[in-house]
């Protein structure tokens, strides 16, 4: 069995499942900690800071620090500000707190003006046709069309609601636009997260439960994958994939003696 240096995880159905913290997580991420191999959590999720993440993992005793949070949001930010490192752009943004507040802290000017340099669009769930509006035209406008990730549906307390890429079909139908895609499986959110680490994606292994953002990034990464059957995608429905993951486990205990 291959020995990883370093540890990228997903959260939602890997670390915790709504409230929950799920079977071995904790245990897993504490042997990871003993062995002092370096590790960060990926996560499509925008809404949420990487401080307001980190703290929900604290307080199901995960150990996690913010600088050990790459969401989307933080993706996004990076992404555009290395694409102008010396110059202020403004940006249209649909997207709620995590999104906002990742693009302020580099510098990002957020504007409701329809000729900005980017539109931005995240997980917004008080979207109103205003806003919806205001996209489509900064997009003819000839704004830059980024999205944080490509989830058309996401879990609920009341079942599966509609994700940001449900929001960001809607925006691309209208405008003829296609987005470029920052979340997983997409490459930008894996190469920052490598990055992270110091590592190259040999080094590395992909942990999640979901197919087709988790494991598919990290296939796309160049990187050796675990799948773990405590979330979105079933054992059953891994079977018919072609490109299936390097390992599978039930639970993240199972892992622990492979560390």
């Amino acid at each position: 069995m291959k020995k990883y240096v370093g540890y990228l995880i997903d959260l939602d159905g890997t670390m915790y499942r709504g409230n929950e913290e799920i079977d071995g997580a904790k245990e897993f991420i504490e042997k990871l900690y003993q062995e002092n191999i370096p590790y960060v959590f990926v996560t499509n999720n925008s809404t949420k800071t990487a401080e307001d993440v980190a703290k929900r993992l604290q307080d199901i005793q995960i150990r996690a620090t913010a600088s050990q949070i790459i969401t989307s949001s933080k993706a996004i930010a990076r992404y555009i500000q290395s694409k102008h490192p010396n110059r202020k752009v403004t940006c249209y943004c649909i997207g709620e707190a995590g999104l906002k507040e990742a693009l302020r802290q580099t510098g990002v000017e957020l504007t409701d003006d329809i000729n900005p340099d980017y539109v931005i669009v995240g997980l917004d769930r008080t979207i109103t046709y205003e806003k919806l509006e205001g996209a489509c035209l900064a997009i003819r406008n000839g704004a830059t069309f980024l999205s944080t990730n490509r989830d058309h549906a996401i879990p609920t307390e009341k079942g599966m609601g509609p994700g940001n890429g449900a929001i960001t079909a809607l925006i691309s139908t209208s405008t003829e636009v296609e987005p470029l895609f920052v979340g997983k499986p997409d490459s930008i959110i894996m190469e920052q997260a490598i990055k992270a680490l110091g590592m190259t994606s040999e080094q590395v292994i992909m942990i999640g439960d979901n197919y087709h953002t988790d494991i598919q990034a990290g296939i796309q990464a160049n990187m050796d994958t675990l799948y773990v059957e405590t979330g979105v995608t079933t054992r059953e429905q891994l079977l018919t994939f072609n490109k299936q993951p390097t390992y599978t486990v039930k639970t993240l205990n199972e892992w622990i003696p492979y560390i």
